[in-house]
């Protein structure tokens, strides 16, 4: 049995595929920002906090981790407003997309706290920097140069990621597909494009991220980067 590809009628849906990339653009780079902020508050509370608050950030990380984001996201969208809490879709996905990427980015920020140098520190508390100058100036730049990699995976994931946003109704680019395989009955060729254009978002996102952090961390090599010191002829003997 042959069978005849024909991606004609997809065409004539490029503007409804467009406006699903926005969309899910959008979602990302909304959660992330908002997740980052979740994730550097959280790793602050979880190195420095009182015992209560970073026994609060290692429950809210363990339960995010340890559950399906589908199941995060009903919970949001169909469990919030039984308390009282309306919100749409668009505000749904969002905020269950920024608490995901949170619980995940306080583990990869904390990790990069904690693998600067304590040295440094101190050194910057001998010239006269208070503690939040030196956390703002000193370590977190150099955190977020050592975990910058895993920062953009993590982005990547959650673009991805977020095509179960659709179950909920959000007109981002898997919902676009499944409305047009719906209309024209083309589903291989609707989720050939589709799997394609995802293709290339997550690599185009991913140039761009590593664009960005080779300005913003210029001069700083992450230390999982970093090469070893070379060995002489005298240390080899």
């Amino acid at each position: 049995m042959t069978y005849a590809f024909d991606f004609t009628d997809i065409g004539r849906h490029a503007g409804l595929l467009a406006r699903g990339i926005g969309v899910t653009l959008g979602l990302t780079a909304a959660s992330t920002a908002l997740g980052g902020l979740v994730g550097t508050a959280g790793a602050i509370t979880a190195i420095a906090g009182p015992r209560w608050a970073r026994a609060t950030v290692s429950a809210y990380v363990e339960l995010i981790r340890n559950t399906p984001f589908l199941v995060q996201l009903f919970f949001v969208f169909f469990g919030l407003p039984s308390l009282g809490i309306h919100i749409d879709e668009v505000q749904a996905a969002v905020l269950a997309m920024a608490v995901n990427v949170g619980a995940y980015a306080i583990e990869i920020v904390r990790a990069g706290i904690e693998s600067v140098p304590p040295g440094q520190q101190q050194a910057a508390r001998a010239i006269g920097l208070s503690g939040p100058q030196v956390f703002i100036h000193v370590v977190l730049p150099q955190a977020l140069a050592n975990v910058y990699p895993a920062v953009v995976g993590q982005v990547l994931i959650m673009m991805l990621g977020s095509a179960v946003v659709s179950q909920i109704s959000v007109q981002d680019l898997t919902y676009a597909a499944n409305y047009i395989q719906s209309r024209d009955f083309r589903s291989f060729e609707t989720y050939i494009v589709v799997t394609v254009i995802y293709l290339l978002l997550a690599m185009g996102l991913r140039w761009l991220l590593n664009r960005l952090g080779a300005r913003l961390f210029a001069g700083r090599t992450p230390r999982s980067a970093s090469r070893p010191p070379a060995t002489t002829a005298a240390e080899n003997a």
